[in-house]
């Protein structure tokens, strides 16, 4: 439909479940698609950049690689998820280090990635900036999902995609001037061959009896990035088959 015609869009993260089904979604819509990942090497054309977004010199770098390239950035996608090997723990068990680096490498690095594209976009008056979240932002984790597993809900998940949502707010209240728009959209469980259990638990729990897909979640973004979406913003989007509504 080439909704994103000529647009270029940068998607942090690009080589994980969700973040590859993005990015063939945007590609499908015309725009050229950048996957900023630290598990790539870049390429001439700049379709992949190898950046660690936990590095503020990395980011300037991946940043001004791009607009050297092509002279403007027209959408930012903040979809990388960097944590400790610790992820996971117990609240009782998580050390205090832990916790000061996941917000640090998640919620810190989207900060900053933002702060830096957003000055490229304010001089065309013209942007879309979409956080990904989770609706453990909107809700507290329901434990009962985990029982019969060894798995859990990090506490810093919780509290680091919160803190995205009302940050996306403050950007939108702070950018809509600039014509930049910023959105959150938080998906619910995605299926990644989890623990069968937690899937069984998860499934009669979720009104639509079932996790969620990538290609559930992509449509969304390709949605909020084109103009089609052109007067959204500050808005947080839940695709969850229905569970922050019970």
């Amino acid at each position: 439909m080439n909704r994103l015609k000529d647009k270029i869009v940068l998607i942090t993260g690009g080589n994980g479940l969700l973040g590859g089904e993005i990015i063939s979604k945007i590609e499908s819509e015309g725009a050229f698609c950048i996957n900023v990942d630290i598990n790539h090497d870049s390429n001439s054309e700049l379709s992949k950049i190898k950046c660690d977004i936990t590095d503020t010199n990395s980011i300037d770098e991946c940043i001004a690689m791009v607009i050297a390239k092509y002279g403007q950035i027209d959408g930012l996608v903040n979809n990388a998820y960097p944590r400790t090997t610790d992820w996971g723990d117990r609240f009782e068990d998580i050390a205090f280090s832990s916790w000061q680096n996941n917000v640090d490498w998640q919620l810190n690095s989207y900060f900053y990635f933002t702060q830096k594209v957003v000055k490229y976009m304010a001089e065309r008056k013209s942007g879309c900036i979409i956080n990904m979240a989770s609706v453990y932002g909107i809700v507290g984790p329901d434990f009962n999902v985990y029982e019969g597993t060894a798995m859990t809900m990090p506490a810093a998940y919780s509290a680091i995609k919160g803190g995205l949502i009302n940050l996306t707010r403050y950007l939108a209240s702070y950018l809509g001037e600039k014509n930049i728009r910023v959105n959150t959209v938080s998906p619910g469980g995605i299926f990644d061959n989890q623990n069968p259990i937690f899937v069984e638990n998860y499934n009669k729990k979720v009104p639509m009896r079932r996790m969620g897909l990538p290609d559930d979640v992509s449509p969304l973004v390709v949605f909020l990035l084109s103009e089609e979406a052109k007067y959204i913003t500050g808005q947080n989007i839940a695709v969850d088959g229905g569970w922050t509504s019970i």
